[in-house]
Formats: structure tokens, sequence, C-alpha cells
């Protein structure tokens, strides 16, 4: 079990993904072949679940791509099972406080960093593989390094105590969503507001200071390029719903004109 994002950034390179929305395991195929280093199925604003998302990540990793995945809340059972069926991390949504982080932890992480429940699944090859075969603890152990938990900081609760939350053991990353997040604020979009620059400055600091991988959203190739120039060592670009519809028309204006 390799994590191949993970491995990149603890190598010093920036990491390109985007959102997947189109719900197809070709389409999760094609993004990984065309050079991403992650696909992040969304399955909290996505039309699809636990079976189709199996598929998906099944895809990204036959493809040479890291599988994330957006849960929908934070429950156990949105927690579990997306891991079992595969996801190399997962990226919670609407995090308010502290204790919501830890319960996330405990579903998410084996003994001793967590309470993960423990069986065979396609998310580790039904422990075929040699890391499962050598032990429970060596199995949870490299479960645990190679798993990513990372909570998303879009609301105003979480920003106030993004400093705890980036400290917590068994927290890998934190994920801004921007436009939550600036709308939040009261400043819907407004991404030049001094307000919005400073909280988005402020988590990438948490994520420094805590040694913890930092993650963002970017609609425009420009914003990808600022956010990394930033310091952010990983973002995620749009959603490929939007590059094929953007594509496209690309392709109708040029031929048509």
């Amino acid at each position: 079990m390799k994590n191949l994002l993970k491995e990149k950034m603890l190598n010093g390179q920036n990491v390109l993904g985007t959102f997947h929305e189109i719900g197809s395991a070709t389409a999760v195929e094609v993004l990984a072949y065309a050079g991403l280093d992650y696909v992040l199925i969304d399955t909290e604003h996505g039309p699809f679940d636990v079976e189709k998302v199996q598929e998906y990540s099944r895809s990204a990793k036959l493809a040479g791509t890291t599988p994330l995945v957006r849960v929908k809340d934070g429950q156990r059972n949105s927690v579990l099972k997306m891991l079992d069926v595969g996801a190399m991390g997962l990226v919670i949504p609407n995090i308010k406080t502290i204790d919501e982080v830890k319960e996330i932890v405990n579903y998410g992480k084996y003994f001793p960093l967590g309470n993960r429940g423990v069986a065979p699944t396609s998310g580790s090859n039904f422990w075929m593989t040699d890391y499962a075969q050598q032990g429970l603890d060596h199995y949870f152990e490299v479960s645990n390094n190679e798993t990513l938990i990372i909570p998303q900081c879009e609301t105003v609760e979480s920003l106030e105590i993004i400093e705890d939350i980036a400290n917590l053991e068994g927290v890998d990353g934190i994920f801004v969503g921007p436009y939550d997040l600036s709308t939040a604020l009261g400043k819907p979009g407004q991404f030049d507001d001094e307000e919005v620059v400073q909280a988005i400055q402020r988590i990438l600091d948490a994520c420094k200071a805590a040694n913890k991988f930092s993650f963002i959203y970017a609609g425009s190739e420009e914003d990808v390029k600022h956010r990394f120039a930033q310091g952010y060592q990983s973002v995620t670009f749009g959603m490929d719903a939007i590059h094929l519809a953007n594509a496209v028309k690309g392709i109708v204006s040029r031929v048509m004109d």
C-alpha cells in the first residue's frame, strides 16, 4: 500500500488534482492518464455513493493516480466505508469543532491513533498483499501512514480553531474551500478582500507550523499558479465536468468561427 500523492508531497513536489463530478470510471481513468496527481471524488455534491466510489477508486489506482474522496459528512459510516472501498484519503466538509475532528480521526485511523473498524475489503486488497500479511500491528501502521485524513476549513468556526485542528494527531492536512469560507465570512467570492486573504494565509501558516499538508481549491489556471506561489502544496483545480465543457466550447469556437 503506497500513497503516491503523499510521497510526492513529502519529496517537496507540488501536486495537482481535480474534483470528479461526472460519475464515470472511464472519466476517472482518463483524468489519471492526463497526468493529474490525484482525483478528488466528490460525494458531498456529487450524485454517487459507496459502490460507485469503489469503481472510481479502482480506475484511479489502475491508471496510476491517487483516489481521494470528499465524504458527505464526518459520520462513522461515511468515513469507514469510503476507506474500505479504496479511498487513499478523505476530505471532510463542514467542520466546526475540534471534537468533530477527533471523532473523524477515531473513525479513519486504526489503533493506536483511532478505532477504525477492521475488515478485509477492496481498499486493503482483501489482505492479499504483503503489508497486510505481516500481522495486524504492521497492517495498522502502514494503513495509518498511507491514508490521509484532511478536514476542510470552510466555516468561521473551523477557521477560529484551525491551529488546534492542524496540530491534532491523526490529521494529515487541511483542505481550504475558499468559496464557502469567503461566504461564511460574509464576502462570497471576494478573494481579494483583506479578511479573506488573511484567513487563507492563516490556514496555510497553521499547516506549515504543524508540518501538515496544505490543500486548496482553485477555479482558474491563474489561481492555481497563485496558490502554488503562495506556498500551498496541493491545488484542486475545478472539476472534470467544467473542464470537459470548456474544452468542447473551445473546439466549437475554433472550428465554427
